[in-house]
């Protein structure tokens, strides 16, 4: 049975705009924004009945623009963020972070980096709480597109096809798979 979070877009928190600095929609979904200070602590893909909440701090609204100029026009991603996890988890995100916007890399590869098993690697891309800041949409796995915030297919999966397409990576279409 599949993890289920506040993040899992079929079921958002019941007062999801009381738990967020901001939500925004964007051509793939509503985003969830929660800062810390100067901080963005959490970016998460929330479900459709959510509605838009405008930000509530300075640094929500710059999260929100960014990720709307993302949309866009393909502008880089570049906010203080509050990166918490276990220090592979760091790891990770740190090589996740270092892929080239219309790369991708498998979770293979990165765990030959890191000395590590592809499966511990999914693992933490999974458990990124920061998508599309920490890119772990630009991770796939040897044979596919691979999942998605521990998910595989549905909402995430169109998700993570959407992202790769607006980011030209090559392979990828917003087809659903056969």
């Amino acid at each position: 049975m599949p993890k289920t979070r506040a993040s899992d877009p079929s079921r958002s928190p019941p007062d999801a705009a009381a738990q967020f600095d901001a939500i925004v929609q964007l051509p793939f979904g509503f985003v969830g924004i929660r800062t810390a200070g100067d901080l963005i602590q959490e970016i998460l893909f929330l479900s459709d009945s959510v509605q838009c909440k405008a930000a509530s701090t300075a640094s929500a609204q710059r999260a929100v623009d960014q990720l709307i100029a993302y949309c866009a026009s393909g502008a880089a991603i570049d906010m203080p963020l509050a990166i918490s996890g276990t220090e592979f988890q760091q790891r990770v995100w740190r090589e996740i972070r270092r892929i080239p916007r219309g790369e991708t890399r498998s979770y293979g590869a990165i765990a030959r980096q890191l000395d590590s098993a592809a499966r511990a690697v999914g693992q933490a891309c999974g458990d990124n709480r920061l998508p599309l800041a920490i890119p772990c949409h630009r991770v796939v796995s040897a044979s596919g597109i691979g999942g998605f915030a521990h998910h595989r297919g549905g909402s995430y999966e169109r998700v993570k096809r959407w992202l790769l397409l607006h980011e030209a990576c090559d392979g990828f279409s917003l087809s659903e798979p056969a």
